[in-house]
């Protein structure tokens, strides 16, 4: 059983250029374009990790990221945080918010890849997420 990812950004090309990477690694990738969307997918698909923006329509990476904290059945999802947002303060509230990992745009897809990878490693099974702390 291939782990589950659900990629939430509203750059398509940023999505696709994901998914594509993580296809040809035996991922499954499921798709979102904004944070309702993405929330929605989540709670809908019970991933094994998610890869989120920040900056999006409708509702932020970050109360995604709050939200998903909140609910028992999702405060332990890794979450990958991708974003153009690479001040300080962002990358702190990333992890002060529950971010795994916080990976800055533009990034390179192999390093990506590498912290799911990493993540996957973590979590062993693919049907039983844990907390990946850095």
């Amino acid at each position: 059983m291939a782990l589950k990812i659900v990629v939430c950004d509203d750059e398509r090309s940023i999505v696709r250029l994901i998914q594509v990477n993580l296809e040809k690694q035996g991922y499954q990738v499921v798709t979102a374009y904004d944070g309702k969307e993405g929330l929605e997918k989540i709670k809908a698909e019970k991933p094994n990790l998610v890869v989120l923006d920040v900056m999006m329509p409708y509702m932020d990476g970050f109360e995604v990221l709050k939200s998903l904290r909140r609910d028992p059945d999702f405060q332990d999802l890794p979450v990958i945080m991708l974003t153009a947002k690479a001040q300080d303060k962002d990358v702190f509230d990333g992890y002060h918010y529950g971010a795994d990992m916080y990976l800055t745009k533009p990034f390179n897809p192999i390093e990506l890849i590498t912290f799911v990878k990493r993540i996957a490693d973590s979590t062993g099974e693919p049907s039983g997420p844990k907390r990946y702390d850095v």
